[in-house]
C-alpha cells in the first residue's frame, strides 16, 4: 500500500471510533470492507522485552496453556505446560504434517494468569461501535500457521518475527483443504491460481498491526518463530 493510502486508510479507521460515523458513504465505511495495515500507532516495546522466550519463561513456564490443532475449526485442545510447549513443540513445521497433527498456542489465554502481561500492551487507537475489545496472544515456529477461516473484525500485531497473510473478501470462498496447514496450501495449490483467484497478500512484520474486516476468509503463515497478540472486536 502506498503511503498516501495509507494514510487515508488510517483516517477512516479513525472515523469508525467518532460518535455518528460508519454510515455508507463517509470515511468509516471503510473499516468494514478492506484491510489495512496500520504503522506507528503505538509504542509496544516495553510488552515486547516482556515476550522475550527468557522472560516469558521465567514468567509462565509453569502455567499451562491450551493447544489447538492448526486447522480451520481448530478440533482438538490440548493442554500441557508452557515450559514443555516452547522446548519440545516450537520448531519449524513438518511440511508433510496435516493442520490436525500440529499444535497451536494462539488464543484460550486464561486472562487472570496473563493479566501482568497483557497490561503492558498498547491496542491500536481505533474502535468499531459496539464491539468491545478482547485479546488472543500467541507463539509459533517457522512455517506454523492457520489455515482459512473466517471471524469478526480485529487487529492483529506481530511483537517478534514476520506473519504472512492471505485475505479474501466474503463472497469469495477460497480453495483449500481445511486439514492441511498453510504451507501445503502454498507449495500444492497457490501456485496454480490463476491471476483472478489470487489473494490479497501482505506480510506484517514486528511492530507493525493488520486490521482485518468482519467475515474475511484469511490464512496465516509465521515465516519465522514468532510471538503476535491479535484484539477481536466483538
Amino acid at each position: 500500500m502506498a503511503p498516501a493510502s495509507r494514510l487515508l486508510a488510517l483516517w477512516a479507521l479513525a472515523a469508525v471510533a467518532l460518535p455518528g460515523s460508519g454510515e455508507e458513504g463517509d470515511g468509516g465505511w471503510y473499516a468494514f470492507v478492506r484491510p489495512v495495515i496500520l504503522q506507528g500507532l503505538t509504542d509496544n516495546s516495553r510488552f515486547r522485552a516482556l515476550c522475550s522466550r527468557e522472560r516469558l519463561l521465567a514468567s509462565f513456564g509453569d502455567r499451562v496453556v491450551r493447544l489447538s490443532t492448526a486447522n480451520t475449526y481448530s478440533y482438538q485442545k490440548v493442554d500441557l505446560p508452557f515450559q514443555d510447549y516452547v522446548e519440545q513443540l516450537l520448531h519449524p513445521q513438518d511440511p508433510t504434517s496435516l493442520g490436525n497433527d500440529t499444535l497451536y498456542f494462539f488464543g484460550d489465554n486464561n486472562f487472570t494468569e496473563w493479566a501482568s502481561l497483557f497490561r503492558h500492551y498498547s491496542p491500536p487507537p481505533f474502535s468499531l461501535l459496539g464491539t468491545a475489545p478482547a485479546y488472543s496472544f500467541g507463539i509459533a515456529g517457522a512455517g506454523s500457521g492457520v489455515p482459512f477461516h473466517w471471524h469478526g473484525p480485529g487487529y492483529s500485531e506481530v511483537i517478534y518475527g514476520r506473519k504472512r497473510w492471505f485475505l479474501y473478501p466474503p463472497e469469495k470462498t477460497p480453495e483449500f483443504h481445511p486439514n492441511k496447514t498453510t504451507l501445503a496450501w502454498l507449495r500444492d495449490t497457490y501456485p496454480a491460481l490463476p491471476p483472478s483467484a489470487r489473494p490479497l497478500e501482505c506480510t506484517i512484520r514486528a511492530g507493525e498491526v493488520l486490521y482485518f474486516p468482519d467475515r474475511w476468509w484469511h490464512a496465516t503463515l509465521n515465516l519465522d518463530t514468532s510471538v503476535f497478540i491479535s484484539t477481536f472486536l466483538g
